[in-house]
Formats: C-alpha cells, sequence, structure tokens
C-alpha cells in the first residue's frame, strides 16, 4: 500500500517516471489492479508514450475499471501501435458509453470516422524517401529541426538532469554543420549557445527570424508544476559580438497555459505557435501573431476549427509557397501524431494527410522543408535509435512532397463535391420542449451582416433547409412575440468533411440546429453561467467576459428588455461586507455591458450578498463559488 501512495504521490506531480517504479511495486503487492494499472496507463499517456499504456489500460478495463476516458485512450494507444481494428473496438465502446465531456465526444467521434477510413488514408503515397540521421540520432530524443545557414539547429534530450516526467534527460537546443549528403552528418552537435542553454529546465523547438538575429523557442517543464504548465516561448536576440542574449519571456505567452513549437512565415512578419490556452477548440491549438517592425507583437488569434481541432495541432511550419504544414492527432491520420498541409483557396481551407511514408502509425511531427521535395521530420516509428528520431527526406520529383497520388493509381481523384445545408426547429426553453409555430428565423452571414435565409416555422416548430457555404460563420435568430430572442452562432470552419471520408462524386449534409425561446414572465430570473468571482474580488475575469457577452447579445436582440443584474457572495465573510462586495460585482458587471454599447438605463445593480445562497452549508471551493454568482432578472419587456 505504500508503493501505491508514493506512486499517487509522484502522479499528482507529475512525476509519472517515478510514480511508474512505486506503481510497478504496488502491482506486485497485488494492491487494487484496477486502479494500479489505470495510473500506470496514465502516466504512460502523460508522458507521452502512447503504446507502452495500453496493455495497463486493458488490465485495469479486466479488472472492472470505469473510469469514463480508459476506453477512448486505449483506442489512441492501440492506435499508435498500428492496431486499428482493436482501437476501432473500444472507440466504439466509449462513445456507446454517452460520455458528458464534448470536446472528448467530439474527439472520439471524428476518430471514428478516422479509424473507419484508415485503408484509404494508408493509400495515399509519395515518392519520398525517408533517412534515419543514424549518425546525429541517439537512444534518447531528438526533434524539432530548423535549418540556419549550413547548419542544422534541433531540440535533444542530451543534458545532465534527468526529467521526472519521462525520466530522459532534460531537453535542450543543438546545433550541427549539415554535411553534403545530410543525412550522413555526424554526431558532433553542440549546445547552440552557453547564454541560452539552462541545465535544470527543458528547452526547445526554436524558430529564427528572417535576418536571423532573433529566435523565439519555448522553455518550461522543470517539474515544478503538474503536467508541463509552465511552458512559455522566450526570445533571445543576437548581439554585434555574436554571441544570443539572455532570453526574455514573451509577452504573448498565456502563464496558465503550455505555449510552444514557434515558427515563422516566410517573410517573417508572423509568428505563428501551439498553445492550450482556453477557449480553443480542444486540446493544443495553433495561434498566430504579427510582428511589426519594432519586434512587437499583436494578440495572438485561434487559426480556426477548419485547421484546429478537438485534438492535437502543433509543429507549424510555414513554406517558400505559402502552405501550413502542421502534425496533428484530430485530422484523419494514421497515427498519434500525423503530418498535414493546409491550403487556402477563395477563402476555404483545405486540410490534406501527407500520406506514407511521412506518416506511420507513430508520432511524425517537425516537418521542415530545405526546398521542394526534400527536407527533415522527427518520429518516433519503429526501427529508429531512439525516442524520437530526426530523419531526412529526398525526392527526385519537384514540389511531390506536397502531391499524394493514390496507390497504384498515377493520377490524382477528382474532387468530390459536397452541398452544405441547414435546418432545424424551433421550441420553448422548458424540460418538456413545445415545438413553437409562427417564430421568424433568419440566417445571418456574419461577414455581412445580411440575412442569407428567412423563414417562419409551421406547425411542428420546423424550419429549413438551406444552403451554406465552406469556411463562413453564420447565425440563426429566433423572435416569436411573448418570447426572448433568442440568437444561436453557427460556423462552417471545421465542419467540412474530408475528401478521404467521401465514397460518391456528389455528397449533400444537413446540420440541425435546435432553439429554444425562454417565455417572457416579469421578474422572471435567470442565472447566467459561469459568472465567477475570484474570493474578495469583483472585477470582470476573462471566462466572466465571455458569458456576459452572450448578455450583451440577448439585450441587442432584444432592444426593449429592461433587467436587474444580481450578484451574490458566498458565506466566508460578515453580512454587511458581503452586501457591498456583491453590489461592487453587479456594478462592474453592468459597467462592463455598457462598455459593449448597452444603455445603462436598460440595467439596474443589485447586490444580494448572503441572502439567497445556492448551496447553503458549502464547503468546498468549488461549492463557494456556486454562491458566487450572477443572474440577470426581467424588469420590463
Amino acid at each position: 500500500m505504500m508503493a501505491y501512495k508514493k506512486g499517487v504521490r509522484h502522479f499528482d506531480a507529475g512525476e509519472y517516471n517515478l510514480a511508474l517504479t512505486q506503481f510497478e511495486k504496488a502491482a506486485k503487492g497485488d494492491i487494487d489492479p484496477k486502479r494500479v494499472n489505470y495510473y500506470a496507463a496514465e502516466s504512460y499517456r502523460l508522458s507521452n508514450r502512447f503504446a507502452e499504456a495500453a496493455p495497463y489500460y486493458q488490465k485495469a478495463l479486466e479488472a472492472g475499471s470505469i473510469e469514463p476516458d480508459a476506453h477512448l485512450n486505449l483506442a489512441y494507444a492501440l492506435k499508435a501501435q498500428g492496431q486499428y481494428a482493436e482501437a476501432l473496438k473500444h472507440l466504439q465502446q466509449y462513445v456507446d458509453s454517452k460520455p458528458t465531456n464534448k470536446v472528448s465526444l467530439d474527439k472520439a467521434q471524428r476518430e471514428l470516422g478516422t479509424l473507419r477510413a484508415v485503408e484509404a488514408i494508408a493509400g495515399k503515397k509519395t515518392d519520398l524517401v525517408l533517412k534515419n540521421m543514424g549518425n546525429l540520432n541517439s537512444p534518447g530524443s531528438e526533434f524539432a529541426p530548423v535549418i540556419r545557414g549550413e547548419e542544422l539547429v534541433f531540440t535533444a534530450s542530451r543534458k545532465d538532469v534527468v526529467y521526472k516526467n519521462n525520466g530522459l534527460p532534460m531537453l535542450g537546443l543543438y546545433k550541427v554543420k549539415l554535411n553534403q549528403a545530410p543525412d550522413e552528418t555526424g554526431n558532433t552537435a553542440q549546445p547552440f549557445s552557453n547564454n541560452v542553454f539552462q541545465g535544470d529546465v527543458n528547452e526547445g523547438t526554436p524558430a529564427f527570424t528572417k535576418d536571423g538575429k532573433a529566435m523565439i523557442f519555448a522553455r518550461g517543464n522543470n517539474g515544478k508544476r503538474k503536467g508541463g504548465l509552465d511552458v512559455d516561448l522566450f526570445i533571445s536576440r543576437l548581439g554585434s559580438d555574436g554571441t544570443w542574449g539572455a532570453p526574455q519571456r514573451l509577452p504573448i505567452s498565456d502563464s496558465t497555459a503550455w505555449d510552444g513549437s514557434p515558427a515563422f512565415s516566410a517573410d517573417g512578419r508572423t509568428l505563428y505557435f501551439a498553445s492550450n490556452r482556453a477557449n480553443g477548440a480542444g486540446g493544443i491549438d495553433l495561434y498566430r501573431t504579427n510582428m511589426d517592425a519594432s519586434g512587437r507583437f499583436s494578440r495572438p488569434v485561434n487559426m480556426g476549427r477548419d485547421i484546429n481541432t478537438p485534438g492535437d495541432e502543433m509543429f507549424p511550419f510555414v513554406a517558400f509557397d505559402g502552405k501550413l504544414y502542421f502534425s496533428s492527432d484530430g485530422h484523419p491520420g494514421l497515427g498519434k501524431l500525423d503530418v498535414f498541409v493546409a491550403t487556402r483557396s477563395q477563402g476555404v481551407i483545405r486540410v490534406e494527410n501527407m500520406g506514407q511514408p511521412v506518416n506511420s502509425p507513430a508520432d511524425d511531427f517537425g516537418y521542415v522543408l530545405m526546398e521542394p521535395g526534400k527536407g527533415f521530420l522527427a518520429s518516433n516509428r519503429a526501427g529508429g535509435k531512439g525516442d524520437d528520431d530526426l530523419y531526412f527526406f529526398d525526392s527526385t520529383t519537384p514540389e511531390s512532397s506536397t502531391t499524394t497520388i493514390a496507390q497504384n493509381d498515377p493520377k490524382p481523384d477528382a474532387p468530390k463535391i459536397v452541398r452544405y445545408f441547414l435546418a432545424g426547429t424551433v421550441a420553448t426553453n422548458e424540460p418538456t420542449p413545445a415545438p413553437l409555430d409562427s417564430a421568424r428565423v433568419r440566417i445571418i452571414d456574419e461577414a455581412t451582416g445580411e440575412a442569407v435565409a428567412e423563414v417562419v416555422t409551421g406547425q411542428p416548430g420546423t424550419f429549413g433547409k438551406y444552403p451554406l457555404q465552406e469556411g463562413k460563420e453564420y447565425s440563426v435568430l429566433a423572435e416569436r412575440r411573448g418570447y426572448l430572442t433568442r440568437r444561436e452562432p453557427f460556423t462552417m470552419q471545421g465542419r467540412s468533411i474530408p475528401q478521404i471520408f467521401l465514397t460518391k462524386p456528389e455528397t449533400d449534409t444537413t446540420f440541425n440546429v435546435a432553439l429554444r425561446l425562454d417565455k417572457v414572465e416579469l421578474n422572471k430570473t435567470f442565472v447566467l453561467e459561469n459568472i465567477y468571482y475570484d474570493l474578495d474580488k469583483f472585477n470582470i475575469r476573462p471566462d466572466a467576459a465571455l458569458e456576459l457577452d452572450k448578455l450583451v447579445t440577448i439585450l441587442k436582440d432584444n432592444p426593449t428588455l429592461r433587467i436587474e443584474l444580481g450578484s451574490h457572495t458566498d458565506v466566508r465573510a460578515p453580512d454587511a461586507y458581503n452586501i457591498r462586495l456583491s453590489q461592487n460585482r453587479a456594478r462592474s458587471a453592468v459597467d462592463y455591458i455598457v462598455s459593449k454599447g448597452i444603455e445603462a438605463s436598460r440595467m439596474t445593480a443589485k447586490g444580494y450578498g448572503e441572502t439567497q445562497l445556492i448551496v447553503k452549508n458549502a464547503k468546498t471551493e468549488e461549492e463557494h463559488q456556486r454562491n458566487r454568482r450572477t443572474e440577470f432578472k426581467i424588469l420590463e419587456y
């Protein structure tokens, strides 16, 4: 039992390799096999050793584990071993369990389609030849290759300090002179810069500005915070004496998130990077930020759901022709991470799997080009020298690295056509919704503000179907006398069906939306979800701002609505103090809404203190936070 408890402590600290040692001891003592094996599986998964996790997930399930994500994670672990049929079986079991995590469910449903089409994906091949850089690679990890002049700069686990997460040496930046035959480059690598090198943290994934005088890279993972959340982007500048300056943290980094794998556009004006910061598509997403002439960066922008998925998107690279290469486990692929290429044509983004031999059942990532058809990537596929290895790829056919050709078919298939439509229902927002006829519904193109369709619902409260365009943003507006007007955003980003899934020359697909309208009743109260405040604070947090923006939309769509905005506290202060605090919170929420263009006369701020608790005997922080809520009440309509 002692070994199990030690293992859990290491696990909670993010020290997964140390945790595994203890769980192995606990397993010999026959300590609760479903828990021990699940912890061991999670330790392997969270230290990016998916294939090794598979037998432990299987043992945990055989012992009766009911962990909600066990089948999902086992499916990915089996996929990393190329066991597609078994992965499909466990993925289906996960979906059939009706999980409550919407992001994970979306990810699983996309992966079901991928596994059913995996033979078609495997049939996509290029004439590239991959060569393991055996002289350079080691039993450790080498990845994130970048070409700088005649040197190859890369990330490797070669420091003296061991990372407790995965048991490998800490990561650092190294450089080596490229041989004329790149795959024969020798193992004479040196630390990239002593001024950048820090022995007790992970450093890696460099990107250089066009003039070569500044480097952006990721630094963190010293084991002090669970899950590697202390990874940030840093910048080092090349001095006039030829040495790199002390790294400075970039302000665009999110201190609560993982930020890494930066890359510059070909013109050097845009920085791309990966981050799992809040309000993304799920997992790790790709972001972009523009750099001005003085080296300052704009606010990062998520690259949208045509690129980003509920899975992970990482390691961007922008080629000379503007194509974006990146790795993902959310788009249809052969393994955990596959390499994809994204192109834009007439406003529509197409994402295409690079096919074999670039991709395999393992992790394939860090794809960069020296010239068309020639470059480097990293992979932990079978047959390498260690964990992640560097590979050189070459082709005798120009541009073949961006062309996918079906196996045994010299001509690419003609693109298949998909037509997209929107339909839906309008009903009352009640536990048992009742269909609403005579509701006016408008589908609005957000880019122009114009309605592309307008209809009145019939007896069953239905409408549709109306054509939509790929890549566009819409909103669906429903209004009916006696009900609050409701607006639902609808995006076509990320909804395009990948060509690999299409079996017919032409396909029609219809999306359905369900709009629920609230009946207007004076003094009716609505709880604003996720409008929370930190203890003793009344400033509007970023997560609260997102929810208040929804109330701004309601007020704009219902111009005669006048409301009371009420704020409530928990009990951890004197009554009088809580009344003042809640009044300040209500006022700050009203002020925020006014700043978005709503007239102040339409709102009244009211602080209720602790007089109307939802959880009367709250003990946990989560229960106290439920009491620290904000509501709005209809005063006039």
